[in-house]
């Protein structure tokens, strides 16, 4: 049966000996999430949302999924905005053929969420109105991460106290920093360092990169918005995952902390704890079960 308490999520069944022995050897993870409105804002523009899947076959064929979404500011109705991506995102993964490879499934997903938000703000008003938003997604299954993003919403990897990010922010500061042209130091003091280079719901079509990660037991992948990247350090970010083991409480703890620092915008976290693993090789994008 499936069992979510306080944001944590497990996959628990009676079985035999030999059933318990198989599934040991799956991906296994617990996962505990969190939103605040900030200090400043009126609304929250930010949207989360997962998927898992309902027993252990679903999760070998499918997975599971988290994605997080920030409505980007200046624009109007960027709370719909992120609702929109966050729903398509999860309806395509439910949908989605079994086995169908991650790193092909997801940027198909962002395609289509970003398709739905560009319709919705042509289709809102007459004339249309502006409507964007920003995405992360991580789909995890065997032993593997992968992570699709746009914009300035991060997904992060904490192993052994250590805090490792996984993505890199479509801002013009970064840009700037990926040209030589200011130190990473600087593009945090930046006065574009919010200013983005790409956002869903823009254009027609988004670049959307993806990349993936082998993860161990033990493993944290942290998914945030710049709300709470922007005001705590990575050391921070470690610091309260590694210290608790309740992932709802950790979650809520770095929103606080975020609100202290600073609170002037929106602050979402999603953090997955992978507990377990299915070591695989891979052949030509598939899977094979490595003895």
């Amino acid at each position: 049966m499936i069992e979510n308490i306080s944001g944590v999520f497990a996959i628990r069944q009676t079985s035999t000996s030999g059933e318990r022995a198989a599934q040991a050897s799956m991906l296994d993870i617990e996962f505990g999430e969190h939103s605040d409105i900030g200090k400043v804002r009126d609304t929250n523009e930010d949207s989360h949302g997962h998927v898992a899947p309902a027993n252990p076959a679903q999760a070998r064929s499918h997975g599971w999924l988290f994605a997080l979404a920030d409505g980007v500011g200046g624009h109007e109705r960027g709370e719909v905005a992120s609702r929109f991506a966050v729903e398509s995102m999860v309806e395509g993964f439910r949908e989605a053929r079994a086995n169908e490879p991650h790193t092909a499934l997801l940027p198909r997903l962002v395609q289509k969420a970003n398709l739905r938000v560009y319709e919705a703000g042509r289709n809102s008003a007459p004339g249309g109105t502006s409507m964007a938003t920003t995405l992360v997604a991580c789909a995890l299954r065997h032993d593997r991460a992968v992570i699709a993003h746009v914009g300035d919403s991060r997904c992060y990897l904490i192993r052994r106290n250590r805090t490792t990010l996984l993505t890199s922010d479509h801002t013009v500061a970064n840009e700037h920093v990926r040209l030589g042209l200011i130190s990473a130091e600087e593009s945090a003091q930046s006065p574009n360092r919010h200013r983005l280079l790409r956002s869903l719901g823009h254009d027609l079509f988004v670049n959307v990169d993806v990349n993936q990660t082998q993860v161990i037991p033990g493993d944290v992948i942290l998914l945030c918005c710049d709300g709470m990247h922007g005001a705590l350090e990575d050391s921070n970010m470690a610091r309260i995952v590694t210290q608790n083991r309740d992932l709802h409480e950790a979650a809520k703890q770095l929103v606080t902390l975020a609100n202290e620092r600073d609170g002037s915008d929106n602050i979402s976290v999603q953090l997955v704890r992978i507990k377990s693993v299915e070591r695989v090789g891979m052949y030509r994008g598939r899977p094979y079960k490595l003895r």
